[in-house]
């Protein structure tokens, strides 16, 4: 049974269904010999996208080791030739975030977003 709690990345994953984008697999690890997960990826694409919630409350990705943590990832994604996007909470929120995929989808396919 998934007891994951329903968050920012599930939301930002509900909007890519609404739009029709193309699927987004969900808590994708990249680099298979390492923990760390991307909230929703590509990878046909090699596109990670990582939602950074709590930035109005000092949660995790505002504090020292978070903040750490988070560059390594995102490195190590970009050595391994991913693109990574980042959004925060508020983003999503607002519908920011979703206006920005599907800007780089219509961008990819050479179209623009309608």
């Amino acid at each position: 049974m998934n007891t994951r709690r329903f968050d920012l990345a599930d939301t930002l994953q509900l909007q890519v269904r609404a739009l029709k984008l193309p699927p987004a697999m969900r808590d994708y690890r990249a680099i298979h010999d390492r923990k760390f997960l991307c909230d929703l990826a590509w990878p046909d694409r090699r596109l990670c996208v990582e939602v950074d919630g709590g930035e109005l409350m000092q949660g995790r990705h505002s504090r020292a080791a978070g903040m750490a943590s988070d560059c390594e990832k995102q490195n190590l994604l970009v050595l391994a030739g991913w693109k990574t996007l980042r959004f925060t909470g508020s983003q999503v929120k607002s519908g920011a975030a979703i206006a920005f995929l599907e800007r780089y989808f219509a961008a990819a396919s050479g179209t623009r977003p309608t």
